[in-house]
């Protein structure tokens, strides 16, 4: 006589549907902690695209500085020049006035820019 079997429920006097099952099990526990670690590296790697874009950025601005520096240097010889010249007059000037590019000259950013922002 056969024995009745519950859907769902395995039978315990079947050795191989026994292993099979235990065989099924560790398979779906190494498939989900495949899909755990592979979660874990995705987000360590949109971590380290982050980082990559945040060092695009600061290489765009290094860049943007470097620029920069040509100009610095021939304003630098200007006044280099203009230094020297008034260094061999300042013997007859002697203390009128001071030598131009000398005085330091706070100029209003905030105005600049907004100057900068409205087409005129």
């Amino acid at each position: 006589m056969r024995s009745s079997i519950v859907p769902g429920r395995v039978p315990n006097n079947n050795p191989a549907s026994a292993h099979r099952l235990l065989e099924k099990k560790k398979e779906y526990e190494s498939v989900a902690a495949l899909e755990r670690a592979s979660a874990l590296f995705v987000k360590r790697i949109e971590a380290l695209a982050d980082d990559c874009q945040v060092m695009a950025d600061a290489g765009q601005v290094h860049g943007q500085v470097l620029e920069q520096w040509p100009n610095m240097f021939r304003i630098l010889g200007h006044f280099l020049a203009n230094r020297q010249q008034y260094a061999e007059s300042e013997a007859s000037l002697a203390g009128l006035e001071s030598a131009p590019g000398e005085r330091l000259v706070r100029i209003p950013l905030d105005e600049v820019q907004a100057g900068n922002a409205k087409p005129s």
